[in-house]
């Protein structure tokens, strides 16, 4: 389901009860499970980011989604976004009345897409179906001065095939509350980022909670710019975090640093990888290189945030050799077929969805297993 313009917020309450009793009475036909915590959104903007396709009514810029019905794709033109963040809905109109009747920044312009923080900053990226000037930076450069004078902490960036012109910064930086404590997160321009801002503090609090109290140290699988491992490092004693992506790699060591972060160490390989290297089916330069020795750990908890796919295979097994795991899912489809492989070996101790989409049939699982006595 997608959300075009405005919602009707006195519907909040049923959808996300519904969304909760359906996914608690499938898990329960095949698991025993703790009575699942639920933890809400905000009802109305919601979304630190959103994607527009833009339309030309002549002079005229408008935004638009796409909606699909039986098949069949129809334009949206939204006018007001609901879901998105304060910041964004502010922008929408100062954007379109700035573009609106300028040939040089509204020629050949097709998406505009919007990164915002619960700290007050905004990211904007016009994609055009051109080649990017000397001329358009010089009118663009002048599009972004016009924003800044609202007084917003704003940045601009251009896209082309091949081109990517950054004015002045290609990221935000986020600012999440965790149980009381502030944490500080770089989010970058066209990277993963969690989309709503105050459920994902609601997130790293409970993984903070459930975790409080474990004994040695932690390795997280698939770990982004650092989010879980940074607010969870002050509960174990080393932590050691996986990412593939180099941008969010460089992002995580920028962020360790930020937050003051002494006992974390993120290493840039797969899960996959990481999973031959603890079977020593190879070995890898990027380990060596880092410096790091695997057998110096002594990791009881697992934290992994797979894509929607899931784990693979090796890496479920691989994982049934920590005492304890936590599971967060953005797929409750392959997170109950991975629970099936996990709940061979423990059992499920935490259960609690988190409303990251709100008036979507998707929600955010996050699972706390200990391993069966």
């Amino acid at each position: 389901m997608t959300i075009f313009g405005t919602i009707d917020a006195s519907q909040y309450e049923e959808q996300i009860r519904a969304k909760a009793e359906t996914l608690t009475q499938e898990m329960r036909g095949i698991f025993r499970i703790p009575e699942p915590e639920i933890f809400t959104s905000d009802p109305v903007h919601y979304r630190m980011r959103a994607e527009f396709t833009v339309f030309h009514e002549g002079e005229r810029l408008r935004f638009c989604m796409t909606d699909v019905e039986n098949g069949e794709k129809k334009r949206v033109f939204i006018d007001r976004f609901d879901p998105g963040s304060e910041l964004i809905n502010f922008f929408m109109p100062v954007l379109a009345d700035l573009i609106s009747g300028n040939p040089l920044l509204q020629k050949r312009l097709f998406d505009i897409d919007f990164l915002t923080s619960l700290s007050g900053q905004s990211l904007i990226t016009l994609t055009y179906h051109k080649k990017l000037t000397e001329e358009w930076e010089a009118e663009a450069r002048k599009l972004l001065g016009k924003l800044r004078e609202t007084g917003k902490h704003v940045n601009l960036i251009g896209r082309a095939a091949k081109q990517k012109i950054v004015m002045d910064e290609d990221f935000v930086w986020e600012t999440l509350r965790v149980n009381g404590k502030e944490f500080h997160y770089q989010q970058i321009d066209n990277s993963f980022t969690q989309p709503n801002g105050h459920v994902a503090e609601k997130m790293l609090s409970y993984a903070q909670n459930i975790t409080r109290g474990l004994p040695g140290d932690l390795l997280e699988l698939y770990c982004g710019n650092g989010n879980f491992s940074i607010a969870m490092a002050e509960n174990f004693n080393k932590v050691l975090a996986t990412e593939i992506s180099k941008t969010s790699v460089k992002s995580a060591q920028l962020n360790i640093a930020r937050n003051n972060v002494a006992n974390l160490k993120i290493l840039r390989m797969s899960a996959e990888e990481f999973t031959e290297a603890m079977n020593k089916v190879r070995s890898f330069r990027r380990l060596e290189e880092s410096g790091v020795d695997l057998d110096s750990y002594d990791c009881h908890t697992v934290l992994v945030d797979p894509p929607r796919a899931g784990l693979d295979d090796a890496t479920l097994k691989m994982i049934q050799r920590y005492d304890n795991i936590v599971y967060v899912s953005c797929n409750p489809v392959t997170l109950m077929e991975n629970l099936k492989v996990l709940t061979e070996t423990h059992v499920i101790d935490k259960l609690a969805f988190f409303d990251q989409f709100p008036y979507t049939r998707h929600v955010e699982t996050v699972v706390l297993l200990s391993r069966e006595k």
